[in-house]
This record gives structure tokens, C-alpha cells and sequence, in this order.
């Protein structure tokens, strides 16, 4: 298994290019492929794109969100109009560099590159990243720069100095990008500060300095200093998401900075209700498991070659042959294992946590310590998924699947390691089992392309796919 050293490190093969290259068109073709067949706003289209096309027309409007994610579509309006092409183009290309981002956050956080391009693998194969791309909405932008500010800091952490000031200083403004387009985005920022805290915790515990080569990148985690992660970064990050917020005030003069931030925090603390007002609401212990997915459009037709109605009542349930239905929901086999896997990392590593400790202090022999990557590299992954996932659990307000996203993506590179493991381990079984998962989370992802796309189904077919998720 090949380890590529940070300092100096050759060129990366073709193969690997080629492999990211094919991955990030299958994900462009499916997230630009029937863009426009819906010719009405879908779910929070009705916010958003319409947000996005007051700025142009300089309408004065209240919004909830912070801006950025409507200045992106509102720049997509500019250049191809205000139609589901001009409000959606967008969102579909940022979408489509997800799984490149998962690739180089993995690629940094280890140097493997069957471990980067498992994970732009199943970033592919995931169904709600292609249902959120593929319409105006906000939470693939949050992702983007979530993910960048993450891919950034491990790139800062192969330097020094300067160098490695200049790197943190594009991440903080990365994750003031991802809070200017939701606040939920803080949870990236919390990812980095509790894998930070816990990294200095074990530190010294579980590396073996007998053989440095065995060491991981994102083990340098711990020599970021205190200031510049709790200080400097989050400084930039305050500096570029109050600078994103200027033209919005310029537009809207009716409230300054502090009071648009008390209106919105009001609105999420008093206007929106809890699980009553929206029928599509889930808590967060359903996330998970997938229990709870989102209708974003449903219309019936008698025949595929009238145009998809847009308004009006649905046809009388013995009149329907066929059915236009886009579900926000994940790729069922793909959703399940990836939570699976990153209880199965968060379990791992603390056993080689464990280890690592009680070997150092001699409170127990173990015939070897772990390996750095198998404690460093869940550590980093686990503390993650929890900064991501757990603040959710005191949310009383109406809150949806989608909100577990930024978490899903940790858990998507969770799943990719393990499989790394496998496929690169002696043991045939497992090989053999991670070359099956493979083609099995393809194949569910095929069965339930019509819900992530809206394609016509017939009523039996669709209430056979519905039927996973709502019995």
C-alpha cells in the first residue's frame, strides 16, 4: 500500500485524474440532465429562487437565511434568466464538485488515493446530494464551503510559517462563506475545533515515534496554535461573512446589521413551529436511518407526452397512468451502511484510542500500538459527525432530513475507509465484500433514480419505491 510523503511528493497518476474526471462528469450529467423538466418553483424554490431574483430587480424583501446562498442564485438568474434553467444552473454545477471536495479532504487527510476516489465513489451514489442539486435551494452551497474550509486546513497543515498562515486564512474565509449561506454551517467550524481539542487530548498516547514514516497527514492537526485557530481563523470568517452581508443591507436599509440578526434569530426561535407545522417535518434521532424523507413535487398525467402540469387538482385516481414525484431522500443502501460506518469508526477508534493510552502508561502490553492512521483518521472523521449532527438533538423547531447533510457527508467518508480497508487488506472475503458493496449501492442507486430525478413512473412502480420509505 503506497504512501505518498508530504514534502517533495510525486505527481499523482493519471489513473487517479481519470477516476475523479469520470466521477465528477457522471455527477454533472445527472445533476444538468432534465433541469428544466419542472416549470414551477419546487419546495423552498419559492423563497429562495425568488430572493435571488429580488436582488436583481432590487425589491426589498425579509429573508431568514443569511445572503450568500441567493447571491449565487441570483447570478445564475443573470446570465440565463429567470426560468428553472436560469435559477437551477447554479446549484447544479456547485453540486456536481461535491464529490470532488470529499476526494481531496480524503486524499489530505491520508494520502490514499483509492481511499479518495471510493469517497468521490459514493458522494455520486448519493440521492439527496443529487435531489438538492438539481433545484434552487441552499444546502449544497452550505456543503461546498463547509467542505472546502475543511480541505484547506489539511492543506495548510503540510505548512509552515507564512505558507501555512496564507492556507488558514482562505479556510476561515471558506467557513464564513458556509455561515453567510446558513448558520448551521457553524458545525464545520465545531468539527475542526472538537477534533482539534481531542487530538491534544491523545496526543503523545497513540503515535509510534519508531517509525515516523508511518505517520499520518492530519496527525499535524495538534500543531495548529491556539490563536490561530480559536482567534485568527474565526476572525476572518466574522470579517468576510459581515462583508457578505453589505449588499443585502445596502438594498434592504430598513435594518442594520444587529437588527436583521434579531429578526432572524426571532423567526427560528418564534415563528417557525415544531413537528405540527409541516407535514414532511422529522427529528433528528430519524435522520439516521432515513425515515422521514421529503416530498418535493408530485402531478399526475394520463399520458408521458402531455406537458407536466404545474397547477391545478390532480387527476382522479383511476384516471392516473403515470406520475411525475421527486423525493429528497438518500440512496436507501448507501444511507444505512454509511451510519453504520461511522459508529463502527467512532467505536474503532476509541478501542485504539484505548490502546494507544494504556500502552504508553503501562497500565496494559499490547503486542503493538495502533497505527497512526487508525486512530488519527476516525478521530477526525468522528468528532466531525458529532459537531455536525448532535446540536440538532436540543432543536425543538420543525427541522428536516436535509439538516443532517453536513454530517452525512462524514459519514460517507467514514464508509469510504472502511472499504479502503477492506479492498486493501489480505483477507479475499472482505475484498470481495467491498467490490459487492460497490455494485450494490450502484444498483440502488439506479432503482431510485426516478424519485432523485422526477421521471415518470406508472402508479404500481412508484408506490413500490415509495413503499421503502413510507410503508
Amino acid at each position: 500500500m503506497k504512501t505518498l510523503t508530504a514534502p517533495g511528493r510525486p505527481p499523482l497518476p493519471l489513473w487517479f485524474w481519470g477516476g475523479l474526471l469520470c466521477t465528477w462528469l457522471f455527477a454533472l450529467a445527472l445533476r444538468f440532465w432534465g433541469l428544466a423538466r419542472f416549470n414551477t418553483l419546487v419546495f423552498d424554490e419559492v423563497y429562495f429562487a425568488k430572493f435571488g431574483h429580488h436582488y436583481l430587480t432590487h425589491t426589498e424583501f425579509f429573508d431568514a437565511h443569511p445572503p450568500l446562498g441567493k447571491y449565487l442564485i441570483a447570478l445564475g438568474i443573470t446570465l440565463k434568466g429567470f426560468n428553472p434553467w436560469g435559477y437551477r444552473w447554479m446549484n447544479a454545477l456547485v453540486g456536481s464538485c461535491l464529490p470532488l471536495l470529499l476526494a481531496g479532504i480524503a486524499y489530505q487527510l491520508s494520502r490514499r488515493l483509492t481511499f479518495a476516489l471510493i469517497a468521490a465513489g459514493l458522494a455520486s451514489l448519493d440521492g439527496l446530494l443529487l435531489v438538492e442539486s438539481r433545484y434552487a435551494l441552499l444546502n449544497v452551497h452550505i456543503l461546498f464551503f463547509g467542505l472546502l474550509a475543511h480541505w484547506l486546513v489539511l492543506i495548510a497543515l503540510d505548512r509552515k510559517g507564512s505558507p501555512r498562515l496564507l492556507w488558514l486564512t482562505a479556510a476561515g474565509a471558506s467557513f464564513g462563506a458556509t455561515i453567510a449561506v446558513k448558520w448551521n454551517g457553524l458545525g464545520f467550524l465545531l468539527g475542526l475545533y472538537l477534533a482539534w481539542l481531542v487530538a491534544k487530548v491523545v496526543q503523545g498516547f497513540c503515535a509510534d515515534q519508531s517509525h515516523p514514516q508511518m505517520r499520518v497527514p492530519v496527525q499535524r492537526l495538534s500543531e495548529i496554535s491556539s490563536w490561530q485557530l480559536f482567534v485568527y481563523v474565526p476572525a476572518i470568517a466574522l470579517v468576510v461573512y459581515s462583508l457578505l452581508w453589505l449588499p443585502h443591507l445596502a438594498q434592504n436599509p430598513d435594518y442594520n446589521f444587529w437588527q436583521v440578526h434579531e429578526q432572524m434569530f426571532g423567526y427560528h426561535h418564534q415563528r417557525v413551529g415544531g413537528s405540527e407545522v409541516h407535514p414532511y417535518c422529522s427529528r433528528w434521532y430519524t435522520w439516521p436511518l432515513l425515515l422521514k424523507p421529503i416530498s418535493y413535487f408530485y402531478q399526475t398525467v394520463q399520458s408521458t407526452s402531455e406537458p407536466v402540469p404545474v397547477v391545478g387538482p390532480p387527476l382522479p385516481p383511476d384516471a392516473v397512468k403515470w406520475i411525475y414525484s421527486v423525493y429528497a431522500t438518500g440512496n436507501p443502501l448507501l444511507w444505512w451502511s454509511t451510519t453504520l460506518a461511522i459508529f463502527a469508526v467512532l467505536a474503532r477508534w476509541l478501542r485504539q484510542s484505548w490502546q494507544g493510552i494504556t500502552h504508553r502508561l503501562r497500565i496494559t502490553h499490547f503486542s503493538r500500538i495502533p497505527a497512526p492512521e487508525q486512530v488519527w483518521i476516525p478521530l477526525y472523521l468522528s468528532m466531525n459527525y458529532l459537531a455536525n449532527f448532535l446540536p440538532w438533538v436540543g432543536v425543538s423547531r420543525c427541522t428536516f432530513l436535509y439538516h443532517y447533510m453536513p454530517a452525512s457527508m462524514f459519514s460517507t467518508l467514514a464508509m469510504a475507509w472502511l472499504i479502503h480497508g477492506w479492498l486493501q487488506g489480505s483477507d479475499q472475503r472482505w475484498r470481495t465484500a467491498a467490490v459487492t458493496f460497490l455494485f450494490a449501492s450502484l444498483i440502488s442507486f439506479m432503482i431510485w433514480l426516478p424519485l432523485f430525478l422526477g421521471l415518470p413512473l406508472t402508479p404500481g412502480s412508484w408506490q413500490l419505491l415509495r413503499g421503502q420509505f413510507f410503508g
